[in-house]
């Protein structure tokens, strides 16, 4: 089923900026084709100004693509993987450092163009809403697992804000857990055990001399190498879990898996699966559908580039 049908047509640019990577595109609408596309690594740790600078130029850099293709977007639209206020200011600087900058202002200027700004994981769930796997449903829970771990939850086509915008953060905050002792056990962020960058360094702690990435520990573990294989299937198992509390708590009519980590195949995604069904209470919902977004790596850029090419058409919801 199709919940959200009216899509405004016409071109508009959006940036989906992360903890790694910071990636730019063109895209067309009302059936989000991607026209051109940029990525750049982030480098967080050199600043907000220098990432503000960045971003501005790869906006320019893609109206140049516009320009020469005779196409003239409509607007500019940014994912920030940032807690955003409703009002689209950035509200967390754990790793985006722009509290305080108003970034949409920054954007209109150096590219003339209406901009908005949203938290990258409900610019995303708005893509899937739209395009993608969460079309079918009315509603839905959307879960992004990359450098981080977040997650939306999607009702009637819309990513749900919040009382002011604070939705989104999933996997951040240090857990607590009662042991069997008594005692309260204090672990470490769902995102340090589960999310890509966690993979990596928890194989480096076990194995002298890695040096790779996320996607080295799960080819490792597709080898069945057993080091690899504990540490990815215990990620996938504790982030399934934790996703299956969420169901618990929702009631979704179905999840929604993104970003690079979360769309492997595979032992991590089989444990996550596995895992998820296991901790949902109600026994009769533990056939929920689990799927792969289906925009892929484009999600968060098309999602922005749609959240601001409605905000400039004024069909926003």
């Amino acid at each position: 089923m199709t919940v959200n049908p009216g899509r405004p047509s016409g071109v508009a640019i959006g940036i989906d900026l992360g903890g790694t990577k910071c990636a730019g595109a063109l895209v067309q609408f009302p059936d989000g084709n991607v026209l051109s596309s940029q990525v750049q690594p982030t480098h967080a740790e050199r600043g907000g100004v220098a990432l503000l600078a960045d971003v501005k130029a790869l906006a320019r850099s893609l109206e140049r693509d516009a320009d020469r293709a005779k196409l003239a977007p409509a607007a500019v639209g940014i994912g920030v993987a940032e807690l955003v206020g409703r009002d689209g200011r950035v509200q967390s600087a754990a790793t985006i450092r722009w509290e305080g900058v108003d970034v949409a202002a920054e954007l209109h200027q150096a590219t003339g163009l209406p901009a908005t700004v949203d938290a990258d994981v409900r610019a995303a769930a708005r893509a899937e809403a739209a395009l993608g796997a969460g079309r079918r449903y009315r509603n839905f829970l959307y879960v992004t697992v990359g450098t981080g771990i977040s997650a939306c939850l999607v009702l009637e086509g819309v990513p749900y804000e919040g009382a002011s915008g604070m939705t989104g953060t999933f996997a951040s905050s240090r857990t607590l857990v009662p042991a069997d002792d008594g005692r309260l056990a204090s672990g470490p962020p769902l995102e340090q055990f589960a999310a890509g960058p966690a993979l990596a360094s928890r194989y480096a702690a076990a194995l002298a001399g890695f040096r790779g990435a996320a996607h080295d520990v799960l080819a490792s573990a597709a080898a069945g190498e057993p080091t690899a294989r504990s540490i990815v299937s215990t990620a996938g198992e504790a982030l399934g879990a934790a996703i299956g509390q969420l169901v618990n708590v929702l009631d979704p009519e179905a999840v929604v898996l993104g970003g690079g980590l979360g769309l492997a195949i595979g032992l991590y995604r089989d444990a996550i699966d596995a895992a998820m069904r296991r901790h949902i209470w109600a026994s009769w919902r533990r056939d929920l559908p689990l799927t792969s977004a289906e925009l892929g790596v484009h999600a968060g850029v098309v999602g922005a580039a749609l959240g601001a090419l409605e905000a400039a058409r004024g069909t926003r919801r």
